[in-house]
């Protein structure tokens, strides 16, 4: 997608676990521009999807989201990132399992430090979860795009076993929850 040079962007970046189903979610929100699906939080420059999978590079598997303020909010992605995975887990979710997996914000500047501990917070008062929410709150390094065969990864393999079991039901249940949120 062509961004038109006029449109002021910011850009947010989450790990939920596997990046194939947070990437199928934040595509269908309003006012979201583009989700790549990569890694941050690590120290090694350009891992590959097997060093990451390893758990030992430090990086998160992640989507980098780049979206226009004037349509959408940094609360409303975040409202968005803290549905789409169990933040009580930690370095896991649901069957994958390892560091690679874990849920973390990766803030991009202090405002958006802010509202996300704000949020964190606001949700383990709220009584929401009987465990602790571990998802981790982190400043943003750098982000390496996956490989091109991780990008887009659920409209170019819906039917696959895994986009058909895991990923299709978190979609289905994310459209329910942001209907009014969603692209026309």
């Amino acid at each position: 997608m062509s961004i038109p040079k006029d449109t002021k962007t910011e850009t947010a970046t989450f790990g939920t676990g596997c990046f194939w189903c947070t990437e199928a979610q934040f595509q269908q929100l309003e006012g979201v521009l583009t989700v790549e699906s990569g890694y941050s939080g690590g120290d090694r420059p350009n891992p590959t999807y097997e060093e990451v999978s390893t758990g030992n590079t430090g990086h998160a598997e992640v989507v980098q989201i780049t979206y226009d303020p004037a349509k959408i909010t940094f609360a409303t992605l975040l409202e968005a990132f803290w549905l789409s995975h169990d933040p009580t887990q930690l370095n896991r979710q649901g069957n994958d399992v390892g560091t690679q997996y874990r849920g973390v914000i990766f803030y991009h500047n202090e405002e958006q430090r802010k509202e996300a501990e704000f949020y964190k917070k606001k949700l383990q008062e709220s009584g929401s979860y009987s465990a602790p929410i571990v998802t981790e709150i982190a400043p943003f390094k750098a982000f390496y795009k996956a490989e091109n065969y991780h990008q887009n990864y659920y409209n170019q393999n819906g039917s696959a076993p895994y986009c058909y079991y895991v990923v299709k039901p978190k979609l289905e249940k994310f459209k329910k929850a942001f209907a009014e949120k969603l692209k026309k």
